[in-house]
């Protein structure tokens, strides 16, 4: 059967099986993007009327239809219907049906190429703002944890070897502060995010007068993405970004899954997770796997693989659209749900877990006191050397006999964690993200 239900062909038309092709899973990507196509029409038509190309009638009418659209998609009822390839053309579409010829002029000024840059750097500045405020859930479940349990010490180890004090205080704050340096990323992916490229058209302008900067003030942009061909080569290049740093966040939250299943084991017993969080066997009876955790650490694993997956399909493609970036959704538009997804599920795990503190009362773990008595010795005058010979024969000889009490004082150690200052560090870092200029610009389209 041939087709010629696009906006954008002419005479031309194609077999179902090429269309099949070439859209691929576009219908379906673009529900991800349907109310930010939207939010950047209006903005457009908004400027298509300051500089003659619409009257204010029309832009009357055709903002009031757009609202519409608008809120149908919010609450999940707008359909890319069949036959239509993509959320521009169901947009321009249903304006048409509307309105007439009117629908048709929003088009003046802007391509798909910038139309679709526009459209994912809108969701994508959404999605930060999503996952930002799941990072900080988390964050302050891990800085609460940490003072509930500074004072109960559990092994510290290195190479899987039983090293030396640590506490439950420690390990908490520990993934509170990786998540901080997670979130400096973030807010660098914003920054390259929160740029309007809408006006560069294919990649090479427009020879209508556009009011870019328009466009971005109306938008909540913090500038514009100004040169017209560098706006289209940052297709792909901001998704790379972004995915770095939704990788550097899905490795810390991956680390801590790793942990919390590894401390859970019967072999540890340091915390018990969740019993709803835990699955049976069907034939052990005894069984509780931690199988919320191992799911995250592999969703995660594999959000840390995005950035490769970006650059593998980018690689080598020089200045100007290619149809090669359209793969690029598929594999980054759904990550953001799966990421935070994982955010969820472990600031509820860690909110619920349960901590063993009397973990040092077995004798395995007497040796991991030795470095404190080495350091006794090197405070009353034993150059440290001999101090640790010393100490290290008295273990050979099975004399050693641990002081569990210690008294670290210096910042971030067991007796001084800092959480106020990871804290400080945490809202500081929120603050620049500057969400509320993007509430206000979107509101007053919108309403």
């Amino acid at each position: 059967m041939l087709k010629n239900d696009n906006l954008w062909t002419k005479n031309v038309r194609m077999t179902d099986e090429i269309e099949r092709f070439t859209i691929g899973r576009d219908r379906e990507m673009d529900l991800y993007l349907a109310k930010y196509d939207v939010l950047g029409s209006m903005a457009h038509i908004t400027m298509l009327e300051t500089i003659g190309l619409l009257s204010k009638d029309e832009l009357d009418v055709l903002l009031k239809a757009l609202r519409d659209i608008y809120r149908q998609a919010e609450s999940g009822d707008f359909v890319i219907e069949e036959g239509v390839e993509d959320v521009h053309s169901q947009v321009e579409l249903m304006l048409t049906r509307q309105l007439g010829d009117v629908g048709k002029k929003i088009h003046s000024g802007r391509s798909r190429n910038d139309q679709v840059l526009l459209d994912l750097r809108l969701f994508i500045r959404n999605e930060i703002r999503e996952t930002a405020a799941l990072v900080k859930a988390l964050f302050d479940v891990l800085i609460e944890q940490s003072e509930r349990y500074k004072d109960v010490l559990m092994p510290g180890y290195t190479h899987l070897q039983v090293a030396m004090p640590s506490s439950f205080g420690l390990w908490f704050g520990a993934y509170a502060e990786s998540l901080v340096d997670d979130l400096q990323l973030l807010l660098a992916a914003w920054r390259i995010t929160n740029r309007n490229p809408l006006g560069s058209a294919a990649g090479y302008g427009s020879s209508f007068p556009l009011n870019r900067q328009l466009t971005t003030d109306l938008l909540g942009f913090d500038s514009l993405a100004y040169n017209v061909v560098y706006a289209q080569m940052g297709r792909g290049k901001t998704e790379r970004n972004t995915a770095f740093a939704m990788a550097g966040i899905a490795g810390t939250v991956a680390k801590l899954a790793f942990d919390a299943c590894m401390f859970s084991s019967q072999n540890f017993g340091f915390v018990k997770l969740p019993d709803d969080c835990t699955t049976g066997s069907s034939i052990m009876p005894h069984k509780k796997n931690p199988d919320v955790f191992e799911l995250t650490r592999a969703k995660c694993n594999k959000i840390q693989a995005l950035p490769q997956t970006i650059m593998s399909v980018m690689n080598n493609l020089p200045s100007g659209y290619f149809r090669d970036l359209q793969i690029i959704k598929e594999v980054f538009l759904p990550s953001f749900g799966e990421l935070k997804d994982c955010l969820r599920m472990s600031a509820y795990i860690m909110e619920r877990i349960s901590i063993n503190q009397h973990i040092l009362d077995d004798p395995r773990y007497d040796l991991m006191f030795s470095v404190e008595e080495v350091n006794r010795l090197a405070a009353e005058g034993v150059p440290f050397r001999d101090a640790y010979r010393r100490v290290g024969l008295a273990i050979e000889a099975g004399e050693f006999t641990p002081v569990k009490q210690i008294c670290h004082t210096h910042e971030g150690s067991i007796g001084n964690l800092c959480n106020a200052q990871i804290t400080d560090l945490m809202t500081d870092t929120l603050n620049q993200f500057n969400f509320n200029k993007v509430d206000a610009a979107v509101q007053h389209l919108t309403t």
